[in-house]
């Protein structure tokens, strides 16, 4: 599997907590931030079923 960057802008405020919680959960700001994107994508297919990529988005249907 390739791993790819993503570069995000954050307030430092949210940064340090990110880095609170993740330190807490004994995990890199990294790993925390990876766990949070599977979350919320598992969370979507759970509701709008499996990303397939031969659709777009704004073919979707909307709740």
């Amino acid at each position: 599997m390739s791993v790819k960057s993503l570069s995000i802008r954050i307030e430092p405020e949210m940064l340090d907590k990110l880095h609170y919680v993740a330190d807490y959960e004994a995990r890199s700001a990294n790993r925390q931030v990876l766990i949070l994107i599977r979350k919320n994508v598992d969370d979507f297919e759970k509701e709008h079923g499996e990303i397939q990529f031969s659709k777009r988005p704004t073919e979707l249907k909307h709740k």
